[in-house]
């Protein structure tokens, strides 16, 4: 059965004056501003629908890349994923850049990657933000 997660957002006022709250309902943990200014300038403490994007990217994608572990027989010992979502006004968002740092005991470099590149391609996040032509990846192993 599918699962339904539910954010809405309160807007007042015209694009580049105005502001909002988006509220994260489903988890209940918190409301925070938005503005067009924190989404093209500066975020000076409030939120974008591309950091949003960023957060829910980089979560979705370890845990991809947990799950191909497990598949594998491997526990990784810590995950940390970074995403940075380019956003250009009039343009949209132009690329998603992950960044994977991973220690992962008894795995080799070449299955490394190999498993990082697929949980990129078979993450959700990653699919439904496939209209984004450049979403790259960078992983490093720890040793």
């Amino acid at each position: 059965m599918a699962t339904v997660r539910t954010a809405h957002t309160v807007w007042s006022g015209d694009l580049p004056s105005g502001s909002g709250q988006v509220t994260l309902d489903s988890s209940g943990i918190g409301t925070y501003d938005v503005t067009w200014k924190a989404r093209a300038e500066q975020s000076e403490g409030k939120t974008s629908p591309e950091e949003l994007i960023a957060a829910a990217h980089s979560a979705c994608f370890s845990m991809a890349f947990s799950h191909a572990l497990g598949e594998e027989g491997k526990t990784p010992e810590r995950v940390e994923t970074k995403a940075e979502v380019d956003f250009q006004p009039g343009t949209g968002i132009t690329a998603i850049r992950l960044t994977l740092d991973a220690t992962v005991p008894g795995l080799s470099e070449e299955d490394f990657q190999r498993l990082a590149q697929a949980a990129k391609e078979g993450c959700p996040v990653s699919q439904a933000l496939a209209a984004v032509k450049d979403i790259s990846l960078t992983a490093t192993l720890q040793g």
